[in-house]
């Protein structure tokens, strides 16, 4: 079955180059265009898409405004951001963007994007409970994070959480949230024997953060995380009970 698609974008040309690069695709159909959010919106909800190719600014408001709503469907269609402005994708990535394209792209980049989209969600599975090692003996865990032309080396300790964003992660610290080339299990194989559990197929946590545990009102657990954000994580129903197990509760 082909993806149904909608195009927003403000720019008719910038529509019109998509729709091109889409038609090489044959598991692809464009069904829909909007200039705006409003017009996108009232497409979104007149028809169940699959696949939504949108640009961050346009008149009446943003692409990630537009993605905040569809985050409360109940099946929201997959994103992929198609912007001139690369300094949205941290915001792109936490709405949980299948990917960010900055123009000029071309259909290997966009080929890529639409495999990452439309995948199966096999690596959305609950993650298993890792193996904790308790003998204190590993030496502290460095993660890079390129900025611009230098690589900075994290140290572990200054991670509160990282979080999944399709093919990508970023890491939440104490002022900033930083993109890495690395997916979540990646970052959990790193940080193994560290302080760091994996609270949800989303979210891995440094319990050196955690300041509460909280009632969902869904049955699960909120992590209230002590950083200056207040930040909550949610932790998946499967994973709650070993995290009692882990804290000892």
């Amino acid at each position: 079955m082909r993806a149904r698609c909608l195009i927003v974008d403000d720019e008719a040309p910038a529509r019109a180059d998509l729709r091109y690069l889409l038609s090489k695709f044959d598991h692809v159909q464009v069904v829909g265009e909007a200039s705006n959010a409003e017009e996108a919106l009232l497409l979104l909800e007149s028809l169940d898409y699959d696949l939504v190719l949108m640009d961050i600014r346009m008149p009446g408001g943003t692409g990630l405004d537009i993605a905040r709503k569809l985050r409360e469907a109940a099946h929201p269609p997959r994103i992929i951001f198609t912007t001139a402005f690369p300094d949205y994708a941290v915001d792109a990535f936490d709405l949980d963007a299948a990917d960010y394209l900055v123009k000029p792209f071309d259909a290997d980049r966009l080929a890529r994007a639409l495999d990452r989209a439309l995948s199966s969600r096999s690596e959305e599975a609950e993650p298993e409970p890792v193996p904790r090692r308790s003998d204190g003996t590993e030496s502290p865990h460095r993660i890079p994070v390129h900025k611009g032309d230098r690589t900075v080396l994290l140290n572990e300790s200054s991670i509160i959480y990282a979080g999944a964003a399709r093919g990508y992660s970023y890491l939440q610290l104490a002022d900033e949230r930083v993109l890495v080339n690395f997916s979540l299990n990646e970052l959990e194989r790193r940080l193994r024997g560290a302080h760091f559990f994996r609270a949800h197929r989303s979210y891995l946590v440094n319990l050196d953060y955690v300041r509460e545990l909280a009632p969902d009102f869904r049955g699960t657990l909120m992590l209230l995380m002590d950083d200056p954000r207040k930040s909550r994580v949610e932790v998946s129903r499967r994973q709650a009970r070993e995290l009692r197990r882990v804290l000892g509760l």
